[in-house]
């Protein structure tokens, strides 16, 4: 029975989270701060974890390839359709909902146990929409930004790993040209931006309905990161069984 009635409490908070804005100009205000607390603060991090990420999966591949009669380039191509196909979206998603989940829950939740949502609800604001609609507004415009950034950077760690001499840069670069098809870049692209509602609606759900002190706001924030995780890796079915099939 909890689990009907989260799900529908879920669907009610979105419910009042997409009401139309009261004033438009203060909403863009607001994304556009939170696309840099969201969006901007976490390139780093996926630039590092995208790097390494390329990298690892082309020596690997490098090292399983040792059947002769396999070309070489082969490591390129599958180097860049895992990088492009599941890991810039998906892992990346997993990664920033640790992130960036915790922190709204976290957020959100101290402004719940501190009353500073119910002055908002008496002073007639839409709290639910003032709060949670930025955020989610912001993770969806920029999420996709952060995919392509780690694609590229993914490619590119693959890349400069060929020169530790697990491939040749020649055959890496031949297997990146390799049977392109640009809607798997558009499919990655879909799955980052329902990643990144993922990744911000639910975390909010949890913080604005918390209760109790700060100990059940770090238990609201846990709850939300490892639900946003498996989430994500059922969506990533999904998305991957309609899509791709």
């Amino acid at each position: 029975m909890d689990f009907f009635f989260h799900i529908g409490r879920y669907f009610s908070l979105m419910g009042k989270v997409f009401n139309r804005p009261e004033k438009g100009s203060i909403y863009l205000t607001r994304i556009s701060k939170e696309i840099e607390l969201i969006g901007i603060n976490s390139i780093g991090i996926v630039v590092i974890i995208s790097f390494f990420m390329g990298a690892v999966i082309t020596l690997q591949t490098a090292l399983n390839f040792d059947n002769p009669l396999i070309p070489k380039y082969l490591i390129g191509y599958a180097a860049r359709e895992s990088v492009i196909l599941e890991f810039s979206s998906t892992i990346v998603g997993l990664i920033l909902a640790g992130k960036i989940g915790s922190n709204i829950a976290s957020e959100i939740g101290s402004m719940r146990i501190t009353e500073q949502i119910d002055a908002l609800e008496i002073m007639g604001v839409n709290s639910a929409s003032y709060l949670i609609l930025p955020k989610v507004s912001a993770a969806v415009i920029i999420n996709p930004f952060l995919t392509m950034i780690s694609m590229f950077v993914g490619i590119v760690g693959g890349y400069i790993i060929c020169f530790s001499g697990a491939l040749s840069p020649e055959d890496y670069l031949e297997g990146i040209h390799l049977y392109y098809n640009g809607f798997y870049i558009v499919y990655g692209l879909i799955k980052s931006a329902v990643f990144a509602f993922i990744i911000t609606s639910v975390p909010a759900y949890y913080g604005y309905y918390v209760s109790g002190g700060a100990l059940e706001v770090g238990r609201a924030s846990t709850k939300a990161v490892v639900l946003s995780c498996i989430l994500i890796l059922l969506f990533n079915l999904l998305l991957t069984d309609l899509l791709l099939t």
